[in-house]
C-alpha cells in the first residue's frame, strides 16, 4: 500500500544524502516534494501542510543546518513526524479488570467487518483467550450465516437468536459469556452503505445496554478521505476507541492511514494485510514509519518467523543431520509469512532496490524447489547422497523440470548443509582446535 509513496519520500530525501552541507533551500525543495508525495497517497491537505511546515521550521534552524550531520537529523525529525502521523506509538486493546471483555465491532457494507470479526478472534485465540462471537446483524441477508461459518473456521463459536432486537441479543450475549467463562466478547453490528441515524441509535443503545470495553470500527483503506468522514461521523455518535484498517496488502495509495489518525486522534490498532483468518497485524506507527523511510521493519520480520516457525520448526532447523525434508517443511512454514514482495520490504535498504522482474523470478525458484523434492522418494530426501544419474533423471522427469535444475538444488543444498555445521545452536561460528 506505502510501496509508491515510500519510493517518492525516499527520493525526496536521497538528495539531501549526497550533500555535504545543506542550505534552507535544500530543505524547501525536500519538504516541498514530501508535500506532494503526501498529497498524491491522498493524505488530508491540513494534515500535509502542518506536518511540512513543522519539519521545515526544525529542520532550518541553525543547529540543525550547522551541525555535523543534518541528513540524519532531517531524517530522525521525518521518521518521527511520520509516526505521530500514524498514532505516536502501539496502543493495545483494553481489556476489562474482570472478564468478559466486550469488543463492539461497528463499521459500513463493504468494508470488512463481519471478516475482520473472525480475524480478531482469531487472534485473540492464539493468545490464550476464549472467544464469543455475537451476532446482532440482522438486517443483511446470510450475515448470522456468515459470522457463524467464520466462527468455526477460526475455532470460536457463535451466539445468536435469530432476528430478534440486536440490542437484547447482546445483552444475551454477554450474559451467556459470563455464565460461561469466555474471555472475550466480540459483537457484530450491523453495517449500512452510508451514516445514518438508524444505525447511529442502534450502536448507542447497544453500548449503553452492555458494558463495552473497546470500540472498534473497520474502515475500507481504499475509500480514501470519504473513510476519514466516516469516522469523524462514528466517533461522535459512539466514542469509537480504535480503528482496524482492512486492505493494507491493496495497491490504494494509503494516505487514509495518515488522515484518519490525525484528524480524529484515534489510535490505529490492527492493520488487514489479506483475506485469510491469519492476515491481522497489530499496527506499529513507528515500524510504519520505518518502512515508508526505506529503514525497513526488522522486529516485523521477526515476530512473523517466530510465529510461523515456533519451537518444534527451530528444533528441526537445530538438529545436527539437517535433510530435505527439513527444507520443505521450511518452505511450507515460509507461506505463513506472506509474499516474498511483503517480507522484502522489510528489510532495511533493500524494498524499493528490489525489481518486479526478480521477485517473480525468486518465487518461481521456490517453486521449482519444491516440484523437485516433492518428485523424490523419502529415502531421497533423508539421505540425498544416493541420488545417482538415473534417479536424477527420475526426479527431473517426474517434477516437469531439468536435470540441470535438480543438480542446481543439489549444490546449493549440500553448500547450505556445509555453512550449518559451521555453527553451534546458538549461532556462534565453530573453529576447529588446531
Amino acid at each position: 500500500m506505502f510501496e509508491r509513496l515510500a519510493s517518492k519520500v525516499s527520493s525526496a530525501l536521497r538528495g539531501l544524502r549526497f550533500k555535504t552541507k545543506i542550505s534552507e533551500q535544500d530543505v524547501k525543495i525536500a519538504m516541498r516534494e514530501i508535500r506532494l508525495a503526501l498529497l498524491d497517497a491522498d493524505v488530508n491537505y491540513g494534515v500535509v501542510r502542518d506536518f511540512t511546515q513543522r519539519i521545515q521550521g526544525l529542520a532550518i534552524s541553525q543547529e540543525i543546518l550547522g551541525s555535523l550531520t543534518p541528513v540524519q537529523q532531517i531524517i530522525k525529525m521525518v521518521h518521527e513526524e511520520l509516526t505521530k502521523l500514524l498514532g505516536q506509538k502501539n496502543e493495545r486493546i483494553n481489556f476489562a479488570p474482570m472478564p468478559p471483555s466486550v469488543v463492539l465491532m461497528c463499521g459500513l457494507q463493504g468494508s470488512g467487518k463481519t471478516t475482520h470479526v473472525a480475524k480478531l478472534a482469531h487472534f485473540f485465540k492464539i493468545n490464550g483467550k476464549r472467544v464469543l462471537l455475537v451476532a446482532c446483524d440482522i438486517y443483511r441477508a446470510a450475515a448470522i450465516e456468515q459470522l457463524k461459518i467464520s466462527g468455526e473456521r477460526v475455532g470460536c463459536c457463535t451466539f445468536e437468536e435469530g432476528k430478534l432486537d440486536p440490542v437484547a441479543v447482546a445483552k444475551n450475549g454477554v450474559k451467556y459469556a459470563k455464565d460461561n467463562g469466555y474471555d472475550v466478547v466480540i459483537i457484530d453490528t450491523a453495517g449500512r452503505l452510508q451514516v445514518d441515524v438508524a444505525l447511529m441509535d442502534e450502536l448507542q443503545k447497544i453500548s449503553k445496554a452492555v458494558n463495552i470495553s473497546e470500540t472498534l470500527l473497520v474502515l475500507d483503506s481504499m475509500a480514501g478521505q470519504d473513510a476519514v468522514n466516516v469516522a469523524v461521523a462514528f466517533d461522535e455518535k459512539v466514542a469509537i476507541s480504535g480503528i482496524i484498517l482492512t486492505k493494507l496488502d491493496s495497491d490504494t495509495r494509503g494516505g487514509v492511514a495518515f488522515s484518519v489518525s490525525a484528524v480524529t486522534k484515534k489510535p490505529i490498532k490492527f492493520v488487514g494485510i489479506g483475506e485469510k483468518y491469519t492476515d491481522l497485524e497489530v499496527f506499529h506507527p513507528e515500524r510504519m514509519a520505518a518502512r515508508i523511510l526505506g529503514m525497513g521493519d526488522t522486529l516485523s520480520l521477526i515476530e512473523k518467523v517466530e510465529s510461523a516457525f515456533g519451537r518444534e520448526q527451530e528444533a528441526k532447523l537445530n538438529k545436527k543431520n539437517f535433510d530435505l525434508n527439513d527444507l520443505l517443511s521450511s518452505m511450507q512454514s515460509m507461506k505463513k509469512l506472506g509474499s516474498l514482495k511483503n517480507l522484502v520490504s522489510l528489510l532495511p535498504g533493500v524494498g524499493h532496490k528490489v525489481t518486479e522482474d526478480q521477485l517473480d523470478k525468486g518465487e518461481k525458484e521456490l517453486i521449482k524447489t519444491k516440484a523437485l523434492v516433492f518428485a523424490m522418494t523419502p529415502k531421497e530426501r533423508t539421505n540425498p547422497l544416493i541420488i545417482d544419474a538415473s534417479r536424477r533423471r527420475r526426479i527431473a522427469s517426474g517434477s516437469g523440470l531439468k536435470v540441470e535444475d535438480l543438480n542446481r538444488l543439489l549444490k546449493q543444498f549440500n553448500s547450505m548443509c556445509k555453512l550449518m555445521k559451521q555453527f553451534d545452536r546458538s549461532g556462534k561460528k565453530r573453529y576447529k582446535k588446531t
